[in-house]
């Protein structure tokens, strides 16, 4: 990569800023539409792990509202920061049994995706974004 030159480097880093988040959204966006289309079910599915319907709900919203912001590239910092806090969230208080094997990687899962939005948070979602094409407001 030294032989690139420093706009070719920067097109490189959008483009993989860009697959990134897309990955990183894609899991939200579709368990969030998975939770619509199948409310009835997983709302007493979810009620019957003790989240009652008024958290469910929201919980729906804040995957598909913060999965899109970060594909989009909307307010991808806040939406990163939210759905990082809600995975380490959902891994302390949903999958802290680990003599299930499945239970402990959905633990590490949850944790590697939560590292991935602080990461996104800090660095924001680059130049192939909403946020990064349209211009930031001058300082005072």
């Amino acid at each position: 990569m030294d032989a690139m030159s420093s706009t070719q480097r920067a097109m490189f880093q959008d483009a993989v800023m860009l697959i990134g988040r897309l990955l990183l959204a894609a899991i939200f966006l579709h368990e969030g539409a998975f939770l619509v289309a199948n409310f009835g079910p997983t709302s007493a599915a979810m009620a019957k792990l003790g989240v009652p319907l008024f958290l469910f709900i929201p919980t729906i919203a804040l995957q598909l509202i913060a999965g899109f912001a970060i594909a989009a590239g909307w307010h991808a910092r806040w939406g990163a920061l939210a759905l990082g806090l809600f995975c380490l969230a959902t891994a302390v208080l949903f999958h802290t049994n680990f003599a299930s094997r499945n239970e402990l990687l959905h633990f590490e899962k949850d944790f590697a995706i939560a590292g991935g939005m602080f990461v996104l948070m800090v660095h924001g979602p680059g130049g192939w974004s909403i946020d990064g094409l349209w211009p930031r407001k001058a300082a005072t």
